[in-house]
């Protein structure tokens, strides 16, 4: 048996039990506890078990939404750069893992060298020499295979992997947050727009009634049981509410622009239809348990998975206070002729080890470790907080769904006693026991009732969006493996 196999196979073994029985320095990651309570304070939060679907806009039960979302995930350009961003830190996770194996290489060449032999010389012009009758030439064969392999005795490769491996978690969260926060704004967009598009046939609707209250009133006028000022107060309330009609549609204008760059699409190529009669259904969204939002929410998962990363930087600084070791090998062949290159004559081998080690930095690693150590006690801090938020969102959310509700049945029963009276109104001012101005005021407080109930209507369900994107939507955080 050759002398470098007999070195390999008696070095190998030692420098596995080396790593095998090497510890990983700095503190192995745990997650810290976190303040948290058994149920949410509001009693709208009903069955606790349960949980939103993962195609949640479905609970509005919206055609044109669901395709809407369903392009939101293939072509929204945000989603796009957080997918990049997860597919880049599982390269670094691949690049990192490859750093505990040897590293291997092979380099080979061959060389032409000639010399003068004495008997006969050279003509040439600075270096250059041309060899005349008695020149020699030789010609050299070369193939050296080589390893190298940094020995990871404290650690540093496996916590700089561990770093890798918890920072990719953290960017996999941070694109199904990217996500579900595209998803949110779609549907909030899309519910407003179809709140326009309520708000415009009610204001078409009321331009038809203060047509006809015009002609009336004009009527009235010709006859002479009205005054000059009633045809122009109705004027003004016919004018007051296609004003408004207009501002309702640069909203919706706005709005179908914002829905284009959610979907990846041009503004001035995109279209939403108008619908003349929609029909909300207002879904009832399952809170379930406040602990859940820790591995509910994604930015919470990647506020916990950043805090497991910088928690194992510690240790990459740490075993920066001790020597990195490393083996090194070749086995090649040297030879003048390419027939006996591989002949056990021409072997050439070398085996070794370094140490490496700085004695003295004037307190230049302790202030890494300090570093990380601090960086570590912000991500601590940042998760806790994210948690508090977290916490904080829902339980506002609950109370806005449970005074919403209230307010929406109030609203409801002020529209109606709106327009009761407006219609009772303008018939006593048809019989001529009331002036017009109290019509106007009828007319007024009826508008502004109706307008307000539809506006309701459009913020309960934009509050169900925002309390589903807090609770975290259908996603569930994976069971992701800690090193320990």
């Amino acid at each position: 048996m050759s002398p470098i196999r007999c070195a390999a196979r008696s070095l190998v073994p030692v420098a596995v039990a080396i790593v095998l029985a090497g510890c990983a320095l700095g503190p192995n990651y745990k997650r810290p506890e976190t303040a948290t309570t058994d149920h949410y304070k509001n009693p709208v939060a009903a069955t606790p078990q349960a949980v939103p679907p993962d195609k949640w806009w479905a609970l509005f039960g919206d055609p044109t939404l669901n395709d809407l979302e369903q392009q939101v995930e293939v072509s929204n350009q945000n989603i796009a750069q957080a997918a990049a961003a997860y597919m880049q830190a599982r390269a670094v996770v691949r690049q990192d893992r490859s750093s505990l194996l040897p590293s291997i290489g092979v380099s080979g060449g061959v060389t032409r060298s000639g010399g003068s032999s004495g008997a006969f010389g050279g003509t040439g012009t600075g270096s250059i020499v041309v060899p005349t009758r008695g020149s020699s030439t030789t010609t050299s064969y070369q193939l050296d295979p080589s390893a190298t392999w940094e020995l990871d005795v404290w650690g540093r490769l496996r916590r700089t992997l561990e770093n890798a491996h918890d920072s990719a978690q953290a960017s996999a969260a941070d694109l199904a947050n990217a996500k579900l926060s595209a998803q949110s704004q779609l549907a909030i967009a899309y519910l407003q727009l179809r709140g326009t598009d309520a708000q415009r046939k009610l204001l078409a609707d009321t331009e038809e009634a203060y047509k006809r209250t015009l002609t009336i009133t004009n009527n009235r006028y010709k006859a002479g049981t009205a005054a000059r000022t009633d045809v122009l107060q109705a004027e003004t309330q016919l004018y007051s509410a296609q004003d408004q009609e207009q501002s309702d549609i640069l909203q919706r204008a706005q709005l179908e622009n914002a829905i284009a760059a959610l979907i990846g699409k041009p503004a001035s190529g995109f279209t939403v239809a108008a619908l003349d009669s929609w029909d909300i259904p207002m879904p009832e969204i399952p809170a379930g348990l406040p602990s859940d939002l820790l591995q509910r929410r994604p930015d919470i998962v990647v506020a916990e998975r950043q805090m497991a990363a910088a928690n194992a930087i510690i240790g990459v600084q740490e075993a920066n206070f001790f020597p990195a070791i490393t083996l090194t090998g070749s086995y090649g062949f040297v030879s003048t002729a390419a027939s006996t290159l591989f002949d056990k004559a021409n072997l050439s081998h070398s085996i070794g080890a370094s140490l490496s080690q700085t004695l003295l930095d004037f307190g230049g690693r302790r202030a890494q470790v300090d570093q990380a150590r601090n960086a570590y006690a912000q991500a601590v801090a940042s998760y806790k907080q994210s948690v508090l938020t977290a916490f904080q969102d829902v339980e506002n959310d609950l109370a806005a769904a449970a005074v919403y509700r209230t307010e929406f049945d109030l609203r409801t029963q002020n529209s109606e006693a709106a327009d009761m009276t407006e219609k009772l109104t303008l018939n006593e001012y048809k019989a001529g026991t009331v002036d017009f101005t109290t019509v106007v005021v009828a007319q007024t407080a009826a508008l502004s009732a109706r307008l307000q109930l539809a506006q309701m209507r459009v913020l309960r369900q934009t509050d169900a969006v925002t309390l589903v994107t807090d609770l975290g939507g259908g996603w569930q955080a994976p069971d992701f493996t800690h090193y320990q």
